[in-house]
């Protein structure tokens, strides 16, 4: 549970630290655009977690970047009273969920878990590629640096 909860924490902190960079700079639209989809996928899987329907959540939106950094906000909360609220044999639950195509699957809590920081850090990989190509240095995000 502690190596979770530290990946989380890495999670608020690079989203966090990506978004300082995007309203610092002139950004495109793709760069929000995958921000804006990691933060809704965060919501999307924590709602799976609470066993809530999740078919009218949106997976991509327009979004903009003060509605971004509301949502960190808002994720970074409800992860920590999720994780208030569960113990560390509760990982190994199988959760039941149906994706936003109508297909039903069923995965543990753990796993689930691990998705979402590592879905968080691949985008955040794709905006810091995009910022470079657009001529902005990338944010380091990397896990390494988080821990120093």
């Amino acid at each position: 549970m502690k190596t979770i909860q530290k990946m989380f924490e890495h999670l608020h902190w690079a989203n966090q630290n990506i978004l300082e960079r995007l309203q610092n700079v002139e950004i495109g639209e793709q760069q929000v655009k995958l921000f804006s989809h990691i933060l809704n996928a965060e919501q999307i899987w924590l709602a799976r977690l609470q066993g809530m329907d999740t078919s009218q959540m949106p997976v991509w939106s327009d979004g903009d970047i003060t509605v971004c950094a509301k949502l960190i906000k808002q994720n970074e909360e409800n992860f920590k009273t999720f994780f208030a609220k569960i113990a560390n044999t509760d990982l190994d639950t199988l959760i039941t969920y149906t994706n936003s195509n109508g297909k039903k699957f069923m995965i543990s809590i753990r796993d689930i878990l691990t998705h979402v920081a590592l879905h968080g850090q691949y985008h955040r990989g794709q905006i810091n590629s995009r910022l470079r190509v657009d001529g902005n240095d990338p944010v380091n995000i990397d896990y390494i640096t988080f821990v120093r």
